[in-house]
């Protein structure tokens, strides 16, 4: 696996909304999930140039979640506005993994490492991360 130093943080945006909480209005445990998929997504194609469905298209390959491990310090509340970050750690052949936070201002409220692997859309089948992302990665 190449030891990569943490790249430039790129952070998203999210806003709090009703569905996003329990009764109580505090975020429920399983939304912070969405918002990291979000950010994870958004970094992507903003840092990198590709969205999902343009690696399915071009290279036939897509990046699954194979592990997530969350720690949760502080609860958002209902209308929060968070910044959800999306740094790169390591990569190895077809492993990816990433750091990512979730903050309210300088409040860190979770933590999260999350560990991705590329795979073939027709079978799920681990394969190389595409070279390009690969040598924009090393940058």
């Amino acid at each position: 696996m190449l030891q990569l130093p943490l790249k430039s943080n790129f952070s998203l945006p999210v806003r709090v909304y009703f569905q996003d909480t329990d009764a109580g209005g505090v975020v429920y445990h399983a939304s912070y999930v969405n918002f990291l998929e979000r950010a994870r997504t958004e970094w992507l194609r903003e840092c990198y140039g590709y969205s999902n469905a343009g690696l399915m298209r071009e290279f036939g390959t897509v990046f699954v979640v194979r592990s997530l491990k969350l720690d949760y310090l502080k609860p958002a509340l209902l209308d929060d506005l968070l910044a959800v970050s999306a740094q790169l750690k390591d990569v190895g052949r077809s492993r990816v993994v990433l750091c990512q936070k979730v903050l309210r201002g300088e409040d860190v409220l979770v933590e999260a490492e999350v560990h991705l692997v590329c795979v073939t859309m027709d079978n799920f089948k681990p394969v190389s991360v595409p070279e390009i992302l690969r040598e924009q990665w090393k940058n």
